[in-house]
């Protein structure tokens, strides 16, 4: 999974699993997965912003001009 459709699917279906669903499984518990999977969409997404961010303030180099008079 790439980008923000990613990150915002996990946070989607952890929310899901978390608030929506009443499934009883042995030895998983769901509520914990979805609040793992909403974390690390939280997560994916501030760590996409700030690398996309730091791409649009990128600084380019600006060359030196030749010296006159020297």
């Amino acid at each position: 999974m790439r980008g923000i459709g990613g990150c915002i699917g996990l946070i989607v279906v952890g929310a899901i699993l978390t608030f929506a669903s009443d499934w009883q499984l042995r030895s998983v518990n769901l509520d914990l997965v979805g609040v793992i999977m909403m974390v690390a969409g939280v997560i994916g997404l501030a760590v996409y912003a700030s690398v996309a961010k730091r791409r649009r303030t990128a600084v380019l180099p600006v060359a030196e001009s030749p010296r006159r008079g020297l």
